[in-house]
């Protein structure tokens, strides 16, 4: 079988990659595209997946994003109408069914955000559509939309690609012998059309900070990099090639991000995290927040995280939802073998 995986955001490459390689070791064929968005390109390029780079990404100009939006999908079918694919797989890409759609074939939808304009594209055009059980489908089946098309999946989209490392990334952090206090951060994603929150919000929180802990700042683009490369920042690292994920998990003492996957990631693995998303919370983001994975403090000061260290002592990791990311990762794997004679 012949599989396209339309990769155009940066977490789709860790979401999908242990997906990719076992289809590849049972003898299907992957195709994957691409944008140049976040760090996507080095992110696959990092992990060794061949790809083709299709379009670009369009910022958050609202008018630039319809503009461009019918001119990736006439390309992506463009390099794909001979290629004779069977199936098609993404997460949150808005213009993979919509492409699918147009090759007549059947195709794999997943997304858990709510919020997102795109999905309206997604969820018509998709054979089957993926959203975790903490998103309600009565959210989904709307506008015509069909609930029969609609399948929830145990726990969290992290959990599909995080179940096989999270044990052997837990015990690699009992071996870290390192008194060090290492705050991994990952700033606001700036140029998504869903956030509407503040900019650099967390400078303050930064600059008082860093004289006290190992600051790592996880930039999104190059704006993000210049930033805090000025000079008041000068006790920080800013990560200006994209760092392994394992290596972030086993080092990691504290998380804090702004947004999207990155921050749900380390939380579910049981490392401390504290999210500082300015708008409003995803249904997902509430659920790991209601389980205790995760705090919510949308002013974040250096008090708080002072207080957020000290109670970590002696609390053990909980790893419920990479349990339930098994369950998950048997059911879409199934679900894309089983599209194949759709």
């Amino acid at each position: 079988m012949k599989i396209w995986f339309d990769l155009s955001n940066s977490p789709h490459v860790n979401m999908f990659y242990q997906l990719i390689r076992e289809l590849e070791v049972d003898g299907h064929v992957v195709i994957i595209t691409s944008r140049p968005l976040a760090n996507t390109i080095a992110l696959l390029n990092q992990k060794g997946l061949t790809h083709t780079q299709i379009g670009e990404h369009y910022g958050k100009n609202i008018v630039k994003k319809i503009f461009g939006y019918p001119i990736r999908v006439y390309q992506l079918y463009k390099f794909l109408k001979d290629k004779k694919i069977d199936v098609a797989v993404s997460q949150s890409s808005f213009h993979s069914p919509v492409v699918a759609k147009l090759l007549g074939i059947p195709s794999i939808y997943t997304n858990d955000n709510e919020h997102a304009i795109g999905n309206k594209a997604g969820f018509y055009c998709a054979t089957k559509v993926f959203i975790p059980e903490t998103l309600a489908i009565n959210k989904i089946a709307k506008n015509g939309i069909s609930s029969s098309k609609i399948e929830q999946y145990p726990g969290v989209k992290e959990g599909i690609y995080l179940w096989q490392k999270g044990i052997a990334i837990q015990n690699e952090r009992k071996k870290n012998n390192d008194t060090q206090i290492n705050i991994y951060i990952r700033p606001e994603p700036q140029t998504a059309q869903y956030y509407n929150g503040k900019k650099n919000f967390l400078d303050d929180t930064i600059i008082a900070l860093q004289n006290k802990y190992n600051i790592i700042i996880l930039p999104r683009d190059k704006a993000q990099s210049e930033h805090y490369h000025q000079t008041k920042f000068s006790n920080i690292v800013v990560a200006d090639k994209p760092i392994g994920f394992d290596e972030i998990a086993k080092k990691c003492t504290l998380f804090i991000g702004a947004g999207g996957s990155m921050t749900r990631e380390l939380a579910i693995l049981g490392i401390p995290t504290i999210s500082v998303y300015q708008d409003e919370l995803l249904d997902v983001d509430r659920y790991i927040i209601q389980k205790n994975l995760m705090l919510h403090e949308k002013a974040l000061t250096p008090d708080k995280v002072e207080a957020f260290l000290h109670s970590l002592n002696n609390k053990q990791p909980d790893l419920e939802l990479m349990h339930k990311g098994e369950e998950a990762y048997k059911l879409l794997k199934a679900e894309i073998l089983k599209l194949q004679y759709a």
